[in-house]
């Protein structure tokens, strides 16, 4: 396996860990700060705006230099701004901290998505990317249940201690294993906006923003779904987590072959679809004890086929500006978050049963197939891309 992949994967794995981890340890920092956990929750949230941020913002204002400076350079911000998040004395600093930490995620990705695909093989530039986001997925399976476990057990600040240094790790892999390329992007910053006064620019950011809202309106009521409805014990919340863990890990190598084998478009309608098509069963099987583990594993697996499909689709699209589609794709991502959080929440504030987001979900991934058979009819066959 090339050098430069590995190297990009442990961004991925660092990446993860801090973006996903903060679940784990809400409540820890809660503790520590003398705070509800839903106030606690506003961290989340603000990484989020950080990474939406920071996304087309640093792309841009980075386009003139090499692809592995920038992204030495991403990782030193990575450091520093996790670093000051780990000893951030205050509720308002934390937020600060935060907010700034989320601002390399979405451009790490979006560059390094370019480069794995320059670093691929002719016709397996999917798989590549595949490969660095298989850093994320080994932070779900690995990097976030021990970074859990040292927050409860230890100090939650010791967890983001550890995934700064996770930084300089990634900094020094990229240092000596990845090799210069050049940047397939234009150095003008007005000629890379003129992509979004494409219509399709933004149907692609409404199929990522809609069609991943549908894992996210699952995974983030996850908990109460399997205590409350599956009747599983709190202490085996941690066993659900990891078989998502797991699933998506396979999920996301699945996805690379799929998307290089049939095209990335056809892909991300058969992963939306199947995506579904879980939930449903999700729905109807939430009740069973077994089910719920079975279809964690399932479910997460389907899920994550989706990605190196979705930058695929932006690289291809966006020619010229393929840096700043990648990056506004992780952007979108993290919009469907939100939106996913947001309108799964919605049932269960009606006083629906914990297992009614996933309806919402079946509804957001339909909606991600179908207008991803939009792009394929509208621009996939009339562009030839």
């Amino acid at each position: 396996m090339n050098k430069g992949l590995i190297a990009l994967a442990f961004g991925g794995l660092a990446i993860g860990m801090t973006e996903f981890t903060m679940m784990g340890i809400l409540q820890d920092i809660a503790k520590d700060l003398h705070i509800a956990i839903p106030e606690a929750a506003h961290l989340i949230a603000i990484y989020a705006l950080g990474v939406v941020v920071g996304a087309p913002i640093l792309v841009l204002f980075t386009g003139k230099f090499p692809p592995k400076k920038v992204l030495l350079f991403l990782m030193v911000l990575f450091f520093v701004f996790n670093g000051l998040f780990a000893i951030a004395p205050t509720q308002e600093t934390l937020m600060i901290t935060r907010f700034m930490s989320g601002l390399p995620h979405g451009a790490f990705f979006g560059v390094g998505s370019v480069v794995a695909a320059q670093l691929a093989q002719k016709g397996k530039e999917a798989q590549a990317i595949a490969i660095m986001f298989t850093g994320m997925t080994i932070a779900n399976l690995a990097g976030v249940p021990l970074g859990t476990y040292i927050g409860h057990h230890y100090s939650w600040r010791y967890t983001y201690a550890i995934i700064a240094l996770l930084g300089l790790v990634t900094f020094a892999a990229i240092y000596f294993w990845l090799p210069k390329t050049e940047s397939s992007s234009s150095n003008d910053v007005i000629g890379q906006l003129s992509f979004f006064k494409r219509w399709e620019a933004w149907l692609l950011v409404a199929i990522i923003s809609i069609g991943t809202g549908g894992l996210f309106a699952w995974i983030s009521y996850i908990g109460p779904m399997v205590t409350n409805v599956g009747g599983l014990a709190e202490n085996q919340i941690p066993i659900i987590m990891f078989l998502i863990g797991l699933g998506m890990f396979f999920g996301n190598l699945i996805g690379g072959k799929l998307a290089d084998s049939i095209s990335p478009t056809k892909a991300a309608m058969a992963s939306f679809t199947a995506m579904a098509l879980c939930l449903i069963v999700v729905y109807f099987t939430a009740e069973s004890y077994y089910m719920s583990f079975v279809m964690a594993f399932v479910t997460g697996m389907v899920s994550f086929t989706i990605g190196s499909s979705l930058q695929m689709m932006l690289i291809n699209t966006a020619k010229g500006a393929e840096t700043l589609a990648a990056a506004a794709g992780q952007a979108s991502f993290n919009l469907g978050n939100t939106l996913g959080a947001y309108f799964g929440g919605i049932p269960i504030t009606l006083g629906l049963a914990y297992n009614s987001p996933v309806l919402v979900g079946v509804g957001m991934a339909f909606s991600g197939a179908i207008l991803a058979f939009i792009f394929l009819r509208t621009v996939v066959k009339k562009q030839g891309i």
